[in-house]
């Protein structure tokens, strides 16, 4: 027989106006059960798990918690207020009972310092603090609420190794899928009020889900052409007893209510870059650049050559220098020796960590449109920016809202609609995936790896840099920066190593000499077991690209087989030959990245 649960949320409900946020939503936590609670940015998943923390009374329904269960709560904003130092922090979460010697390691453990003032800590720290108040109690119930924020990767995956230590059963909001995959049991998904349970882990979700969305389509079709027939009886079948007339003209009017108040899924942001003209082949040059700070050297000596169509990921433990890397780089940083060289024709959009260019009381459409009326220019393209705002989930009535009343994933999502509006042939993004709701997170997956133009990227995220970069790019030991072929699974496969061990370099820690990521992706390991994520989507989607090559240069040609066009127009002659030069080039890297993939597959399936 199975214990009794030691959590229970019942047909919970709450309103804030407008549709109901939560409406039957239920929550059932056994001793030991690991529950990723899903659900689209603003469906409720910090307000229910508040309601489970009894920080939040909801207007119906029955919170249950074992009396003698302790529970802990890891909110998405830690309050410091009236704490003098970190160890003071951490050890006032402590029950009675509680030894004082787990606190002391996971500060140890977190790299915290004890005597530190809370207030000066940067949003990485306060997130290791907050967890280790969370963590040190070892509390029977544990609610973690975006508990990889801002967390680097070797603190996220220590984490995972923690939680699977745990005894406490844990109900977590996450959007780092790799987290959730290894650390779930089982999956509640809350969508449009209503919960909905799994109970397998998030690895299994994305598959259930959308079999629960495809059954639910089919029942509001089915129920579409119920009412139909039943209408048509109405108005056309033989007449029969008024009290069967009057029920089903009762069972009708029902369905039609039931089909007029269906709240349907949620819509899908379109994320769409502004294409610019196309940068020179060579985009980056760095040779033997150099940066300290303060006597720290955090970058010693590194070269790389980025091309126009790389797409290339920084990662590595919070202030191992990324950031300054990723400056220099992009020429926003001189560095202390060595040079940097930009490609000619390059524009750029970047996508800043820190949000700065959020003003809070600024309203949307002012800083979508830096104040220039209620149009911006996107693709060569006048767009109201009511219309721009709804591709990326808002509504029109939000035009006028300051920035400071939206959640974090509308700021994430508001930025990305300005970046997304400038024309831009290089696209710079300093973690990019904070905040971001699982399905904008895919979009911007497609967007990234369909770019036509240049990617740099800092991500903690290894699922989307899997999915998204041909190259990744390392620190290895005094402020050596080591480059990849492939993702984050790749990096660790040639390395040998994670992040903790990064100053025990392996001979395998070497810099490449050229860009084989780009021309041949089969080349990251000797001989792969199978093949990553991005080469099965090269393999499925080189071939439709290769064949519109194929037809725009078909069309190239036509136009320059015209003997008078050069005397008639030089200017579109010149255009059109460029053109055709590059789309040239371009058939041959993708036919030749092809034929390797094709002979890679054959060799893993062989």
């Amino acid at each position: 027989m199975a214990p009794p649960p030691l959590l229970t949320l019942d047909d919970i409900k709450l309103t804030f106006g407008g549709d109901p946020l939560l409406d039957d939503a239920s929550l059932s936590l056994g001793p030991g059960e690991r529950i990723a609670l899903v659900g689209r940015n603003g469906s409720g998943k910090s307000t229910l798990l508040k309601i489970a923390a009894r920080q939040i009374e909801p207007q119906d329904g029955r919170v249950f918690v074992q009396p003698s269960a302790t529970t802990r709560y890891l909110a998405q904003a830690p309050d410091f207020d009236g704490i003098a130092t970190v160890d003071a922090y951490v050890k006032a979460g402590l029950g009675p009972a509680d030894e004082s010697y787990r606190a002391d390691y996971l500060l140890e453990q977190l790299g915290l310092d004890p005597a530190a003032d809370p207030a000066t800590l940067s949003g990485g720290e306060a997130r290791r603090a907050a967890l280790a108040r969370a963590l040190a109690p070892e509390p029977d119930i544990l609610l973690l609420d975006e508990p990889t924020n801002h967390l680097d990767l070797a603190t996220i995956e220590w984490l995972e190794e923690d939680l699977a230590r745990s005894k406490s059963a844990i109900v977590l909001i996450s959007h780092d899928r790799r987290f959730l995959e290894r650390v779930s049991r089982a999956t509640v998904w809350l969508d449009r009020g209503v919960t909905r349970r799994l109970d397998k882990g998030f690895a299994d979700f994305e598959e259930w889900r959308d079999t629960v969305l495809e059954e639910e389509e089919r029942e509001q079709h089915k129920l579409g052409r119920q009412i139909v027939r039943e209408e048509h009886w109405l108005r056309y079948g033989v007449t029969a007893r008024r009290r069967r007339n009057m029920r089903r003209l009762g069972e009708l009017q029902a369905m039609r209510n039931r089909h007029r108040t269906h709240r349907g899924p949620e819509g899908v942001a379109k994320l769409v870059a502004s294409d610019a003209s196309d940068s020179g082949k060579l985009v980056v040059e760095a040779k033997a650049i150099s940066k300290a700070w303060g006597g720290n050297k955090v970058v010693s000596g590194f070269s790389i050559r980025i091309a126009r169509g790389d797409r290339v990921g920084l990662v590595g433990p919070n202030g191992s220098g990324k950031t300054t890397l990723l400056k220099m780089l992009t020429g926003q940083l001189e560095p202390d020796e060595g040079s940097v060289r930009l490609g000619v024709n390059l524009e750029m959009a970047t996508l800043d960590q820190t949000r700065a260019s959020l003003d809070p009381d600024e309203t949307l459409a002012h800083y979508l449109t830096d104040g220039r009326g209620d149009t911006l220019l996107v693709n060569g393209e006048q767009r109201h920016v009511v219309s721009w705002m709804k591709d990326f989930l808002f509504k029109p009535e939000q035009a006028r809202t300051p920035v400071r009343e939206l959640s974090g994933g509308e700021k994430a999502r508001l930025i990305l609609a300005r970046v997304l509006a400038r024309p831009a042939n290089l696209l710079v993004l300093d973690e990019p995936t904070n905040d971001l709701d699982m399905e904008t997170l895919d979009l911007l997956q497609e967007l990234v790896a369909g770019f036509p133009g240049t990617v740099i990227l800092v991500s903690h995220d290894r699922d989307f840099l899997d999915r998204t970069v041909t190259s990744t790019i390392a620190p290895a030991d005094d402020g050596r920066w080591i480059e990849y072929a492939g993702g984050y699974a790749d990096m660790l496969a040639q390395r040998g190593s994670g992040f903790g061990s990064a100053s025990r370099t392996k001979p395998a820690d070497r810099p490449r000499s050229d860009k084989p990521a780009a021309s041949a992706p089969g080349r990251a390991q000797a001989s792969p077991r199978k093949l990553s994520y991005k080469q099965k989507f090269a393999l499925e989607t080189l071939p439709g690209r290769i064949a519109d090559t194929e037809k725009t240069i078909a069309e190239l040609e036509a136009v320059m087989a015209d003997p008078d066009l050069y005397a008639r127009d030089p200017s579109r002659f010149a255009s059109a030959a460029g053109k055709l030069d590059r789309l040239r080039s371009d058939l041959a890297a993708m036919e030749e990245e092809w034929l390797e993939l094709e002979m890679l597959r054959e060799e893993v399936e062989g």
